[in-house]
């Protein structure tokens, strides 16, 4: 597996190839088996276990915390059926506007 995009891509391909199985064939299908609430609950501990990292010294515990909330929010993602390509597209949409001038247009929208 590469160490670029590539990567996400394909991990979220076998997070979506696991969608389908039995919640005691792995732990991404036993999250599936809880639905979208359990996926969401799991994305939610996660980016609280990142923070916590991020406040600590340790880069390599921030890296284990980091990869898995990608895990878990690409997991999120497959649950809602929202393609990964989806929101790298929205990613490269944003690059070419100015992070101040684009929230300020999301703000508009509330």
């Amino acid at each position: 597996m590469t160490q670029d995009g590539g990567a996400l891509e394909a991990l979220y391909q076998t997070i979506l190839a696991r969608k389908g199985a039995g919640a005691d064939h792995s732990y991404t299908a036993s999250l599936f088996a809880g639905g979208a609430e359990k996926c969401a609950q799991k994305l939610g501990e996660e980016a609280v276990e990142t923070v916590i990292a991020a406040l600590q010294p340790d880069a390599k515990a921030l890296t284990h915390e980091a990869a898995d909330l990608l895990y878990h929010l690409l997991v999120v993602l497959a649950a809602k059926d929202v393609p990964l390509r989806a929101v790298l597209n929205e990613l490269a949409r944003r690059q070419s506007v100015s992070g101040l001038a684009e929230k300020a247009a999301r703000s508009k929208k509330s």
